[in-house]
């Protein structure tokens, strides 16, 4: 715009050339609006947010709620009073409890009520007449009681006039009274509705009726870890956003309570039932775990949703606020030194359940599967299991740990097998050492009738990578020694001892991570009598770890937090004490550190004659035969020829898998240590078979390949 006006002033001075060209003020551009409202915007915005704007609105709304509030609970105060709405209120929450005795009691007291109410509404009927009759009454009886006292005063001052003088006071208060009103009345009038508003405020105040985040900071209140109460729970439910219960509960009024069984102390927290209104499922309250829990004013791991034998009921235990994050106590297995197990009878002490009672497993004749996500206490779990049923000298062990790290080391001379290492070649010798196990259990099954055999477990720790090996035999028939096909050898074996090992007390421990069909296939999972899991990442892994029914029935180990819920575990099993109706318990496991598990292990051994651990080698190298014997003799004097041979095939497989007790005797006969009867049993003597590996030549050793 200011170039144009330059050039027609030049245009101008040009025509005109005679007369000075008149100076040119220049032309401000003009602000744009849009720049304008944007400025606008931004200053009010700022106003609208800063620190004074937003606390003089909450002073406003602090306020304004104290008087809302404060006549609401006034007139509801005049109205309960006035009315019998109170008795018909308790009267409809005392049957739809079913307490019919209460309805009863409460019926009574409102039909006292009105009758009562009636009487005074016929009495002030009457009382127009009565205050007339009273008034005339009184009218006369206080002019003739006047007028005594005026004869009275003057006789005594001897005047006649004295007679009207109290007459005449009387007149003189009743104007000094209307006067007096008269001056007041004004200002009661003004100030009459004020006093009003401040008396309700004053209420409104007392019972906190404004919002929390209205109040000052100092006078907010943390409604986490409050106790719970009907009201508490009944307004959880109904604020979870579930249509017809909110409906279900408005209807009732006051009552919802109804539907709340008694509140119960459980543990470190408390426990209620809740029938739920008709056309509201369970499905949809478990579903809400999360908002019910934040309605309560509790995280989502102190709030869990069980389904008792009742129908349309759920079972809530709501923990107190931050109970759990409490650790539990060291465990008795530490804590008592002379304490024993009975692989029969007894329950190992394994931890506590949410109410803080013991939680004992019993591990009797009972299979037992343990899953969860890696690093959340999933093998000290397992571990301490076993070294409570250590402590029975019963009780035989045969144990592969596929992680390697020395997590079971301290069962080094308690198991009789122990291997320890993460290798294709280590789940090799964990197929082998399982496929002995089905080798004993068919003996044992083949042997008489009500023949008596030690309880031996074997146990498979990250079992997940035996399902996952992709190593295969060296035979024939190339069988692979992982995967979920009917081929696989460890598969076969795991099958075989869960089908038929509980009759002759073998049994099989499996642990694995983050459990699939391809690391634990759908047949093994499910032939656990006892199914244990830590935290999950899905609800798909829960019901491969505990099952379908027990996920349905409520058992939320992927609702676990991991890394803070690290030894809580989830077990369905009829070996430990579940509430009637549950299908599943969530334990808080004492947890057992290594160093301390090897003094539980030592206490073991001590009530042992000893036992020797075979731990596998590599099974390509040339064995000397006569020291492996003496190897697997221990520190026993005798041990039977049957033994031997079970002990040398577990120690290796290749070399002694194929002996007879004819091949154990030739060996024992050339080095002058042959084997000789005790008891009537062919037993091999351990004095001689040192001997002669002390006599023998030290370039001569016997060779395992026969």
């Amino acid at each position: 715009m200011t170039e144009n006006v330059v050039h027609l002033f030049k245009d101008q001075q040009t025509e005109d050339s005679s007369e000075p060209p008149a100076p040119v003020a220049a032309v401000a551009e003009p602000v744009k609006p849009v720049r304008v409202w944007k400025r606008t915007g931004r200053a009010i915005a700022h106003a609208a947010t800063h620190e004074r704007t937003r606390t003089a609105g909450r002073v406003v709304v602090r306020h304004g709620s104290y008087v809302v509030g404060g006549t609401r609970i006034v007139t509801r105060r005049a109205w309960d009073g006035r009315t019998g709405a109170r008795y018909e209120r308790l009267l409809r929450a005392a049957e739809a409890a079913g307490n019919y005795e209460a309805a009863g009691d409460w019926e009574e007291r409102l039909h006292r009520f009105r009758e009562q109410r009636h009487k005074r509404r016929m009495d002030l009927l009457m009382a127009p007449e009565k205050i007339v009759k009273g008034a005339a009454y009184g009218a006369g009886g206080s002019l003739g009681a006047l007028i005594l006292i005026g004869i009275a005063l003057a006789i005594a001052n001897k005047d006649a006039s004295d007679v009207f003088t109290p007459l005449m006071a009387l007149v003189e208060l009743i104007r000094l009274l209307v006067t007096l009103v008269t001056i007041l009345w004004g200002p009661m009038v003004a100030v009459g509705p004020w006093l009003a508003l401040m008396g309700v405020w004053a209420v409104g105040r007392h019972r906190g009726a404004a919002p929390q985040w209205a109040l000052p900071e100092k006078a907010r209140t943390d409604d986490a870890g409050a106790p719970i109460t009907p009201s508490i729970v009944v307004t959880a439910l109904r604020d979870l956003g579930i249509a017809p219960l909110r409906k279900a509960i408005k209807e009732m009024g006051d009552a919802g309570a109804a539907m709340l069984g008694p509140i119960r102390i459980a543990g470190c927290g408390v426990e209620v039932d809740v029938t739920l209104p008709s056309g509201v499922s369970t499905a949809e309250v478990q579903g809400r775990r999360k908002k019910l829990a934040e309605n309560l004013a509790r995280h989502e791991h102190e709030v869990f949703i069980t389904i008792p034998e009742a129908a349309r009921t759920v079972r809530l235990w709501i923990a107190d606020s931050g109970a759990l994050d409490e650790p539990i106590g060291p465990s008795p297995l530490v804590t008592d030194e002379t304490m024993t197990a009975d692989y029969t009878k007894g329950r190992a002490p394994w931890g506590q359940d949410l109410r803080g009672d013991a939680a004992e497993l019993s591990l009797y004749q009972r299979m037992l599967l343990i899953t969860g996500k890696s690093n959340q206490g999933k093998t000290a779990a397992l571990r301490s299991l076993a070294l409570w049923l250590a402590l029975d000298k019963t009780v035989q062990f045969r144990i592969a740990d596929l992680k390697g790290v020395g997590d079971w080391g301290m069962f080094d001379g308690l198991a009789t097998v122990l291997i320890q290492g993460p290798t294709d070649e280590h789940v090799i010798d964990a197929t082998e050492m399982v496929e002995a196990v089905v080798a004993e259990m068919e003996r044992r099954l083949q042997a008489p009738p009500g023949t008596k055999f030690d309880p031996l477990i074997c146990i498979v720790d990250e079992a997940q990578v035996a399902f996952m090996c992709p190593a295969v035999s060296k035979g024939k028939d190339k069988r692979p020694y992982g995967g979920t096909k009917a081929t696989s050898r460890y598969y076969n074996a795991v099958r075989k001892i869960h089908n038929q090992g509980r009759a002759v007390d073998v049994l099989l421990w499996e642990g694995t991570q983050d459990p699939t069909n391809e690391n634990l296939p759908k047949l093994v999972r499910e032939g656990a009598h006892t199914r244990i899991s830590l935290v999950l990442g899905t609800e798909t892994q829960a019901r491969m770890a505990l099952g379908d029914s027990a996920v349905d029935g409520g058992a939320a180990p992927h609702q676990l937090r991991q890394g803070l819920d690290k030894g809580t575990v989830v077990v369905a099993s009829d070996g430990i004490k579940i509430p009637a109706g549950q299908p599943s318990i969530t334990v808080r496991t004492h947890y057992i550190d290594t160093d301390t598990a090897a003094l539980v292990a030592e206490r073991a051994k001590a009530l042992r004659d000893g036992v020797t651990t075979l731990h596998v080698v590599d099974q390509g190298e040339e064995r000397d035969a006569l020291a492996d014997i003496y190897s697997v003799l221990g520190d026993t004097a005798r041990t039977l020829t049957a033994d031997v041979l079970k002990r040398l095939s577990a120690l290796s497989e290749n070399a002694y898998g194929a002996w007879t007790p004819g091949d154990l005797k030739r060996v024992l006969e050339d080095a002058g240590a042959e084997p000789y009867k005790s008891d009537g049993r062919m037993v091999v003597g351990r004095e001689r078979v040192a001997r002669a590996l002390a006599n023998r030549p030290a370039e001569g050793s016997t060779s395992a390949q026969m």
